[in-house]
């Protein structure tokens, strides 16, 4: 697969159907995932290793094991990617998490190296602390 916008699509159903192995696999050795915001515990920057243990410790908080993330836009340009995404997931212990996403994606190799994340941090705080 070489095609940038495929490859994120890819990701993306591989992460929403919490195939945590597969979204690894999908990513470089050297991968990060940065989240916008200044929340401890939920904003700044994950190695592959440590986004490999986060989503396996909010794995269970999910009604259906995942947290199932929709693009609804992608413009690709060389190796990024910029993408407009919402999320929705049942939660084990009630409600619903859905979130806004705009989501800056740069591929190497033909796998993700590298993702930023913009979005609701507050609605994150409030969903999952609580």
């Amino acid at each position: 697969m070489t095609d940038p916008k495929a490859i994120v699509a890819d990701f993306f159903a591989a992460f929403s159907r919490g195939d945590i192995a597969g979204v690894l696999d999908r990513m470089t050795d050297d991968a990060t995932w940065w989240v916008a915001g200044r929340i401890d515990g939920m904003s700044g920057t994950n190695t592959k290793d440590e986004l490999g243990t986060l989503l396996h410790q909010v794995r269970p908080l999910y009604r259906a094991g995942a947290l199932v993330i929709t693009p609804k836009s992608m413009i690709a340009e060389g190796d990024c990617v910029a993408v407009e995404a919402a999320s929705h997931a049942e939660l084990v212990a009630g409600g619903v998490y859905a979130n806004e996403y705009h989501f800056l994606i740069e591929l190497a190799g033909g796998r993700v190296h590298r993702v930023r994340e913009y979005s609701d941090t507050h609605h994150m705080l409030e969903t999952f602390s609580a």
